[in-house]
């Protein structure tokens, strides 16, 4: 993935966080917590107020936003020191090793930023996604966990930690 470009931006690019967002919500809306009619109705504030939240780490390749995933710094279960949500990467970029340049992108910038411990949560059915983490140092901890979205009634998810590689 030589010419993938990857990196953190800065709260006012937030249309390319909102492009993304949008764009893995209508792709992939059973992996992607959130509602997508919802999200499209947010104003530029919603948007800017996300980004304060949490960290955007995007993955292009010559412009076109083709993956990315939002960090949020916290003290969070398993001593976690950071959450990793939303991470998606378009389809017609999959099995390019597309993650695991970001995940190495995380470990050199991981004593910086504070992302030392990462966390995540992945859907217990989303086998693909499970593997993947498996292969980048991730391990399940804990028990599956309910959502407590509404929208995903029933569903579960399982906590995963993984320390970052440069430690």
């Amino acid at each position: 993935m030589d010419s993938t470009a990857i990196r953190v931006i800065c709260i006012e690019e937030w249309p390319l966080f909102r492009e993304f967002r949008l764009r893995a919500l209508e792709n992939s809306p059973e992996h992607i917590g959130g509602v997508i009619e919802e999200e499209r109705s947010w104003d530029e504030s919603q948007w800017r107020s996300q980004l304060k939240k949490c960290d955007f780490v995007l993955a292009a390749i010559e412009g076109e936003t083709i993956g990315g995933m939002t960090i949020e710094k916290l003290k969070g279960d398993f001593g976690a020191t950071c959450w990793i949500g939303s991470c998606w990467i378009d389809p017609a970029h999959r099995g390019k090793k597309l993650l695991r340049t970001m995940m190495e992108y995380v470990d050199v910038r991981a004593a910086e930023m504070g992302w030392s411990v990462q966390g995540l949560g992945v859907w217990v059915d989303n086998f693909d996604a499970i593997a993947i983490y498996e292969k980048l140092g991730f391990v399940k901890m804990g028990p599956e966990m309910p959502t407590t979205r509404f929208n995903e009634p029933g569903r579960h998810y399982q906590r995963m930690i993984r320390k970052s590689h440069s430690q």
